[in-house]
């Protein structure tokens, strides 16, 4: 059994995740079961933390459902922009699971990070994880086992090389193929990189939300229609469009912890 780390307790005068303040001491603002039933998350890590410590340190409200494993304990909160869900599972091992919500370029190992920073420990007390090198998730208890078995590539890095060099993953440098690259990595990422993207391009153009992404990048990009066929400067704006619309939505994605969960 992997040895439990202790977890400091809260500051005296902190206030509940639940009744966050401007100003208060809480790091976290925390979501119901209910507001966050949309989210699509990915598993990120098992910390060697009890779940009940975790609640006490962040002051959540542990919340109780069930899934395909069975009965499990969760708390769904917002820490430095990212949407997290800790669960355990009834039965399992001693241990705390880590969940995200799909979407953003922020790679796993800096999410985890961020919490780590809150709960006032460091690294030892990720016992597994999805981007570790050389991670041995072949023991894992069977609710365990839902994680990815192999290192995650960090998504961040992808973009900010993606956008350097187009032309090293894309080939020719034109708006179809960087949406095709796109497309392709995001496909097999289970959308963690442009999840929520879509939705996000059509609240901010207003309509279009029966519409893909690169038709409302391209409306955005040029609201004033364009000519066809396109020239090699209207390949280069339109490319250049659509990077600073990804990158504006992930500016979107790290919201104020003290705001509510986005949605979109």
């Amino acid at each position: 059994m992997t040895e439990m780390i202790e977890i400091p307790d809260a500051d005296g005068d902190g206030e509940p995740a639940t009744e966050l303040r401007a100003g208060g001491r809480n790091p976290v603002r925390q979501a119901s079961m209910f507001q966050s039933v949309t989210w699509r998350s990915s598993w990120l890590a098992l910390l060697s933390v009890d779940l009940e410590a975790v609640a006490r340190r962040l002051r959540l409200t542990l919340e109780t459902s069930w899934d395909g494993h069975g009965s499990l304990r969760a708390a769904f909160f917002v820490l430095d922009g990212t949407d997290f869900v800790v669960t355990h599972h009834e039965g399992d091992p001693p241990g705390t699971n880590v969940w995200t919500r799909n979407g953003g370029s922020v790679d796993p190992a800096a999410r985890v990070g961020s919490l780590l920073a809150a709960l006032g420990v460091g690294p030892e007390a990720v016992s597994y994880s999805t981007w570790g090198v050389g991670t041995d998730l072949s023991h894992l208890p069977a609710a365990w086992g839902r994680g990815r078995g192999k290192p995650t590539w960090s998504h961040q890095d992808l973009w900010a090389n993606f956008k350097k060099r187009p032309g090293m993953f894309a080939g020719r440098v034109t708006f179809g193929a960087v949406v095709g690259f796109l497309n392709g990595y995001d496909t097999a990422c289970d959308n963690a990189l442009l999840g929520g993207f879509q939705e996000w391009l059509a609240a901010k153009l207003g309509y279009g939300s029966n519409l893909v992404y690169w038709a409302l990048a391209e409306k955005l990009t040029f609201p004033e229609g364009r000519q066809e066929p396109w020239s090699p400067e209207t390949e280069q704006h339109a490319v250049a469009g659509l990077f600073s619309l990804i990158d504006e939505f992930f500016d979107h994605l790290a919201i104020d912890t003290k705001g509510h969960p986005t949605t979109a």
